[in-house]
């Protein structure tokens, strides 16, 4: 076996090849930039190489530099994660040369598979099912269009050598094509060296399914059945399970076959994902087409080894160093249910725009991805598992993609899986960026993923109007006043005993008056009951005042001392100036608690107005303007584009919300911009 591996990537990825390394008893080498200098897995590395500036342009992303790094350290192979080099066949050759081994694919499997155009040419003449579409060369915006008229729209544009989400823009209209063409060609050109696109028809109502198969060098290929990745924002999987609830076995083994047969005419060893698009309405299975091959580890891979108990990346290792696959397609089975929440640091509740910053604090459910048996390992700890690669302090940069971290539960059954996320979502703390977790447990409790009618549309049907918060029943909202009264009373209780000047047998108040989204709740504390206008709730908590997370425990009334909960929360708690923000299941609730004698006064109070920002063009988040679409004195319509800002590798359109003319330019093409920067204003 290798002795020493190097891994040519970052972040969780990088720590999750680490710790399969060292569990086979493999040195490692870590590479980083100057924005990863004090990441977790350089620590984690046997040894780390320092490769350049943050941009991963000049650093990740540059071959002669992870080879360098190789001889430097004596590294005799090269695992790439996935992202930057892991799909360049140039970079796989250029390792060859030097003896150096590839912990992936041959070079002439990539060069078909991994170049968009060429696979699609590929699997046509092989027989797959392939979306219509044009895949040879475009010439221009003009031609762009030309060719998506004779396609009829909807149509998506895509970088050839695109991927995660990048470098694809969807067109119903000639308008949408002139506006997204360019840029699909910049963020393809920016992310991965390659600005070629090319246009298929868009299918709608279409569910997402991956296929992921393993071969070695000896011609043995199999398949670990599929995932279902049809939860999507702006084409980025936001949820992965395994297996999908909408594959029967009959189309589990049709497409499975399919895809084997696909690799097998390429050469195809080690891990590589088939992704499918599949038609909802036909539930026979043979209304599949071929989407695209990755020609490496899938960032969504823990699921499938949640439920097959096959560890992807020690597979890998051991077939880039010749060995035969240990098992064959009948010795593949599915165990339970696995579900998949990718943690990125975006704000949802401001149209999901990037957030970049420090991570003042940072908490996960469970530990991370550790490796002392099985128990810690693939389904992690109780069926939880983290894969990250942050830490509490450290920052989360622009240069690079908004994972924080992926959240994985492993239960017998999908319904099992879906609670434990959310149980798990309630108990991650993040604090000092936006995030998804909210987001997350909404989708987890909406009633459509529970009966598993998913498709790509799923987010911008369900939330048409942008994300708010999941909807709380009524039985949460009075279980959180109690909760809301128990803590003012503990703070009040604690507040006289440090004064010191009331007499000790005096007790801290027990009325309350906690208002929730606008409804009065009476709540009032007796020596051992709480009651909310009136009825009893039974909760158990163990609350001091200063704490931060707080675990309650819901019964139902009259219930035996040794009885089952009959619901668990975890509330994040933030002190307000007349109660708290507490987060749960999905949404954030601000709780204002005011002692009953006096909160009919709280009418009487004057709200404060927010000022007009309507003439202000306001950079949402932190990133780089690369185009100003209007000039000083320019009339503007609502919905014109007025600026383009890239973020984390994305392209982010901001539009005149009003009409009105161009007053100001406060920032040039090529600035770096602060949030709630005023980029322009209008008159």
């Amino acid at each position: 076996m290798f002795s020493k591996i190097l891994i040519a990537n970052r972040g969780e990825i990088a720590c999750r090849v680490i710790k399969t390394a060292r569990r086979m008893g493999i040195a490692t080498v870590a590479v980083y930039s100057d924005a990863d200098a004090r990441a977790p897995f350089v620590r984690m590395a046997d040894e780390a190489v320092h490769i350049g500036p943050a941009p991963a342009s000049e650093s990740y992303l540059i071959a002669d530099k992870i080879i360098a790094a190789c001889k430097q350290t004596g590294a005799e192979a090269v695992h790439p994660g996935y992202g930057f080099l892991s799909e360049r066949a140039s970079f796989v050759e250029a390792l060859e040369k030097e003896g150096i081994a590839f912990v992936g694919p041959p070079p002439g499997a990539i060069a078909a598979m991994g170049d968009k155009i060429e696979s699609k040419k590929l699997a046509k003449e092989a027989g797959v099912n392939v979306v219509p579409g044009f895949v040879g060369e475009i010439r221009d915006t003009e031609h762009a269009i030309e060719i998506s008229n004779g396609i009829g729209y909807p149509v998506m544009m895509k970088a050839s050598a695109g991927g995660g989400g990048k470098g694809m823009r969807l067109a119903y209209n000639e308008k949408d094509v002139r506006e997204g063409f360019e840029s699909v060609k910049r963020e393809g050109l920016n992310s991965f060296g390659d600005d070629r696109v090319f246009i298929e028809k868009f299918i709608l109502n279409p569910r997402h399914i991956e296929i992921q198969v393993l071969g070695d060098k000896h011609g043995n290929i199999v398949y670990l059945n599929e995932r279902e990745c049809s939860i999507q924002r702006r084409h980025q999987k936001v949820v992965e399970e395994a297996p999908s609830p909408f594959v029967t076995p009959k189309m589990r083994k049709a497409m499975g076959e399919q895809c084997v047969a696909l690799a097998r005419a390429v050469g195809y060893h080690s891990a590589g994902t088939v992704e499918l698009i599949v038609s909802g309405a036909d539930e026979t299975g043979e209304s599949f087409y071929f989407l695209e091959m990755n020609t490496r580890l899938q960032v969504e891979h823990p699921v499938t080894e949640a439920i097959t108990g096959v560890d992807l990346v020690e597979q890998m290792i051991r077939v880039a160093y010749g060995e035969k696959l240990g098992f064959t397609q009948d010795d593949v089975t599915i165990d339970g249910w696995a579900i998949e929440n990718r943690v990125y640091a975006e704000d949802p509740y401001r149209g999901f725009l990037p957030s970049t910053g420090r991570l003042v604090r940072y908490q996960p459910p469970v530990e991370g991805w550790t490796d002392d048996g099985e128990a810690n390992g693939r389904r992690g700890i109780d069926g939880v598992r983290i894969d990250d690669g942050v830490f509490e302090g450290g920052e989360v940069s622009m240069f690079y993609d908004p994972m924080i971290a992926k959240l994985i539960t492993w239960a017998p059954t999908r319904e099992e899986a879906a609670d434990l996320q959310i149980e798990a979502l309630d108990a991650f703390r993040i604090e000092g960026l936006g995030h998804n977790i909210d987001f997350l447990s909404a989708i987890m409790q909406h009633p459509r993923f529970r009966s598993g009618e998913l498709t790509t549309g799923f987010i911008a049907e369900e939330y048409p109007e942008g994300f708010a918060g999941a909807a709380a029943s009524e039985d949460l909202k009075r279980a959180l006043a109690a909760v809301g009264g128990a803590m003012a009373t503990a703070d009040a209780d604690r507040g006289r005993r440090i004064e010191g000047q009331l007499d000790p047998a005096l007790a801290a108040p027990g009325d309350w008056c906690v208002t929730i989204d606008g409804t009065d709740y009476a709540v009032s504390l007796e020596e051992t009951a709480i009651t909310v206008d009136g009825e009893a709730v039974e909760l158990e908590m163990e609350y001091a005042p200063g704490t931060r997370f707080l675990e309650v425990a819901l019964y139902e009334i009259g219930s035996d001392e040794d009885a089952e909960p009959v619901e668990k929360f975890g509330l994040q708690l933030e002190p307000t100036r007349t109660g708290y923000a507490i987060t749960t299941r999905g949404a954030r609730h601000v709780l204002r608690i005011l002692p009953a004698h006096v909160a009919h006064l709280s009418q009487h109070m004057i709200e404060k107005v927010p000022p007009d920002l309507s003439k202000l063009l306001i950079c949402p988040m932190p990133g780089l303007l690369v185009a100003l679409h209007v000039e000083e004195g320019e009339e503007v319509q609502p919905g014109q584009p007025l600026a383009t800002v890239e973020a984390m590798k994305m392209e982010n359109i901001l539009r005149a919300e009003k009409q009105g003319k161009v007053a100001k330019i406060n920032a040039a093409q090529g600035d770096s911009l602060a949030v709630d920067a005023v980029i322009l204003e209008l008159e």
